[in-house]
């Protein structure tokens, strides 16, 4: 079993640049099979609601505690509890006490399906698109071979970090690349430099692990 580490290689507080940046290096790994998936945090009712406006079509779930679920039947607990689409979400005010923050997203998607609308929409929210099944190519004048496996490129929105821990104001690009540590060092690190640079872009901080 292998797993990646994804390399920030770009940040703006920009939206349309962070935007067209990522998808600038996508592009450069993209193939037939590859797609996209979009994820966001809401801190408040108010920005679950407008967002579900928008993406209507999008799954909404709720924080849930084990004890309010354990031994209850799945069509018994609360549409929050268990995910919502956008178009289902409750309109009683008090279904979202404890629920929060609400989290959101669509899997598994056309490139270029979801990407505008879901930028538009972020606001002020922590949230991330991520391209995936992507290939990158050889890179022999560096000693690597391609990827695909681990091939994506993540944008995040007013986060530095992909576990969107704390809220910023700018938006930060990833690579990503196979996971490979030898005497404590990622080996392939040099093949996500490599990789930033056919974009005009460099690695600016250390590589992030889910």
């Amino acid at each position: 079993m292998s797993n990646d580490i994804a390399y920030p290689v770009f940040r703006t507080p920009d939206l349309a640049l962070a935007l067209s940046t990522a998808r600038g290096l996508m592009e450069f790994g993209r193939c037939e099979f590859s797609d996209v998936s979009v994820y966001a945090k809401f801190r408040s009712v108010a920005e679950v609601r407008r967002v579900a406006k928008e993406l209507p079509e999008a799954w909404f779930q709720g924080q849930t505690e084990y004890e309010e679920s354990g031994g209850v039947p799945w069509e018994e607990q609360p549409p929050l509890a268990v995910g919502v689409q956008g178009l289902g979400l409750p309109a009683d005010p008090t279904a979202y006490e404890g629920r929060l923050p609400v989290e959101c997203g669509l899997s598994e998607l056309p490139v270029g399906s979801i990407e505008d609308v879901f930028t538009a929409a972020i606001g002020a929210n922590a949230g991330w698109i991520n391209w995936e099944i992507l290939s990158w190519p050889d890179a022999p004048e560096a000693g690597f071979h391609g990827e695909s496996k681990h091939a994506a490129v993540t944008l995040l929105f007013n986060s530095h970090t992909r576990g969107l821990d704390k809220l910023v104001e700018d938006h930060t690009i990833l690579v990503h690349v196979r996971s490979a540590v030898f005497d404590g060092v990622q080996t392939r690190e040099p093949y996500a430099h490599w990789l930033a640079r056919q974009r005009g872009l460099t690695v600016i901080g250390p590589g992030q692990r889910l």
